[in-house]
């Protein structure tokens, strides 16, 4: 079956109150487009058609990087005409899924069941049964138990609105049999729009007989129309994501405040502590320890790393055994080795620190390649700038770097090497040498301090 994909999303979101297309309001740290475009694309369809209005360069933009076709819906008109503009799209397809693109959180095993009926039927609808469904259109069946058409709540009877099954807008279409229902939608409504929800009634008057599947949660169905549906959204999701964290073996402190805007791969025995956020592509090793107030973005942290409160680790490596922070920066290009501390109010950028190098208080660290074994002594500063270019700093093996040191780039320190604390060291420092580059110190015998003028 040639499978083709349908994601209408070109409404304007108004009620979001913003300039950004409502679909590329990101969930989870991307745009609900983009979950719905994942999901899809886990079927492998001959194609995936958006059907994009407001924002229209924005959102391709946005998804530039799927493959992906594209039809400009210019006159919101429905959704039924909103299908319509991609007909001549689907003319090679056997059969047309047709998704949403504000409706994030749809699982792929749900649609997948959806398209495997086809084999049965030429309709199939997603539909769920809600404690209140006001406001949705009902799903009437007959005492066969089939569906027989779908009523919106203003034309419902009495009856019709304690029906608790509602239409979420998600079907599955034989491409032909939809061919031929879009042209019979009639707009004779108040909106003057071609809504999709009148193929059922075309379908059952054909005498289809109309499949329904049902998703796993409301969630998986429900539409973001505001920032507050989509704060719900936002909350379900990332409690999904950490029960299923804690049931492979990680210990979250408070489930309800962590955040993953991305993938998270943790191994056993990783404790989060609360307001950890994750962006990107994350993994954290056996026994890592993520202390409160941490943002790690695009990195890999090995197995047994401490990281304190308050760090932010930005695509970066930490090796086995470290100890980071607290209130420690890691930033961009940086690669730690095994066993090395970085302590509190310490930046480290593009270096590499060898293994159980310790750079514990109050330094920066930039285009470095530190030895192991080296002891960076508070307020030690790498000078890699000299107001155009970038340098380099090389510190070898086993060296010690004296407190309120500044190491002007490009400099290298020897093995075994000492700078005394105080020094500014603008040329190589030769290997197991103590260097120094302090004013000499001097005593003023009966000196008295300047007293203040009595008033």
């Amino acid at each position: 079956m040639k499978l083709g994909v349908l994601i209408l999303a070109a409404g304007q979101g108004t009620r979001m109150r913003s300039n950004l297309p409502k679909v590329l309001h990101k969930l989870a740290g991307q745009p609900l487009l983009e979950h719905v475009v994942k999901a899809a694309q886990q079927l492998e369809p001959e194609q995936t058609t958006i059907i994009y209005g407001h924002g229209g360069e924005q959102v391709r933009t946005a998804l530039q990087h799927y493959p992906l076709a594209w039809c400009e819906q210019r006159e919101l008109l429905g959704t039924g005409h909103a299908v319509m503009q991609a007909e001549s799209q689907l003319a090679d397809l056997d059969a047309v899924l047709i998704l949403y693109g504000d409706v994030p959180l749809i699982d792929t095993m749900t649609i997948r069941n959806m398209v495997e009926h086809l084999s049965q039927t030429d309709l199939v609808l997603l539909t769920v049964s809600l404690n209140d469904p006001s406001g949705y259109g009902r799903i009437v069946r007959d005492n066969h138990g089939k569906v027989v058409r779908i009523v919106e709540q203003k034309d419902a009877s009495q009856d019709e609105l304690e029906i608790a099954e509602i239409n979420t807008g998600i079907m599955a279409l034989n491409r032909a049999r939809l061919n031929g229902w879009l042209r019979e939608i009639e707009n004779d409504n108040a909106q003057k729009e071609y809504y999709l929800t009148d193929v059922i009634e075309l379908a059952v008057n054909d005498g289809v007989d109309v499949f329904t599947v049902n998703p796993n949660s409301e969630e998986e169905v429900m539409g973001v129309n505001d920032r507050v549906q989509l704060s719900h959204l936002e909350r379900y999701y990332q409690r999904e994501l950490a029960e299923k964290l804690m049931q492979s073996g990680v210990t979250i402190a408070d489930p309800a405040r962590i955040d993953i805007r991305g993938e998270l791969k943790a191994g056993k025995d990783v404790f989060i502590d609360c307001n950890a956020i994750f962006e990107g592509e994350v993994e954290l090793g056996d026994g890592v320890t993520v202390g409160p107030n941490v943002l790690i973005k695009n990195s890999k942290i090995a197995e047994g790393v401490q990281i304190n409160a308050n760090c932010v680790i930005e695509d970066a490596e930490i090796g086995v055994n470290s100890r980071i922070g607290p209130f420690a920066r890691i930033r961009p290009e940086t690669r730690l080795a095994d066993s090395v501390h970085v302590g509190n109010f310490v930046e480290v950028k593009k270096s590499e620190v060898g293994s159980g190098s310790k750079i514990n208080h109050l330094s920066y660290i930039g285009d470095s390649i530190i030895g192991s074994k080296v002891n960076v002594g508070a307020g030690t500063i790498t000078c890699n700038y000299d107001g155009a270019n970038k340098h380099q700093t090389v510190i070898g093996d086993n060296a010690f770097i004296g407190s309120d040191s500044q190491l002007v780039a490009p400099v290298i320190i020897g093995e075994g090497a000492t700078i005394g604390a105080g020094s500014t060291v603008t040329r190589d420092a030769p290997s197991s040498t103590l260097t120094l580059s302090r004013a000499k110190q001097i005593t003023v015998a009966g000196w008295k301090r300047p007293e203040k003028n009595s008033k």
